[in-house]
């Protein structure tokens, strides 16, 4: 069996949908646009992933929530929730999510299944919110971006120049 690291990304590049980056777009739309446009959007999450549902029902106690999209992997023999945010990664994100992965554990998985994971697909995620966010818990919850064009040579050549300084003066301080 793959691991789950060998089967996600990052980032996600969603130039399929027809979306500049300086464009602003609400969650439902972008949804709305990815499953359109789904065959293209599972060929970008990777092999073994098939459609389950989006807006998917989740009753819990008294109240019910809705995650954004559902798929199963049938390599990983896992259910894979997504919730797609327009901005950042907070930590409610990840406790939301975990929330929903409980549920579906409990309530949805077959004895042949193994976990569920989630993804949580946001615009930008700082790298120690993630880490705290999505720490100790018990669930497999990744947090990942997407993009919505790959940027031309020019910007990918800075930006990695960019890092590599930043990596440097890491380095050079000791960290």
């Amino acid at each position: 069996m793959e691991k789950l690291e060998d089967v996600l990304k990052q980032p996600y590049v969603f130039e399929f949908i027809g979306m500049r980056e300086e464009k602003p777009i609400i969650e439902s739309e972008l949804e709305a646009k990815l499953i359109r446009h789904l065959e293209d959007f599972l060929l970008e999450l990777g092999r073994g992933f098939m459609f389950v549902g989006s807006q998917q029902r989740i009753p819990i106690g008294n109240t019910h929530y809705r995650v954004d999209m559902v798929f199963y992997n049938k390599i990983l023999k896992a259910y894979v929730l997504i919730d797609l945010k327009m901005g950042e990664l907070t930590p409610e994100h990840a406790g939301k999510m975990n929330a929903y992965l409980n549920y579906y554990k409990t309530e949805v998985n077959d004895d042949a299944d193994n976990a569920p994971f989630g993804i949580i697909l946001c615009r930008t995620s700082k790298e120690i919110v993630a880490e705290y966010a999505l720490g100790g818990l018990s669930n497999q919850v990744f947090a990942s971006t997407y993009v919505y064009y790959i940027p031309d040579k020019e910007t990918l050549v800075n930006e990695v120049k960019y890092l590599l300084e930043k990596e440097q003066e890491q380095i050079e301080d000791g960290e």
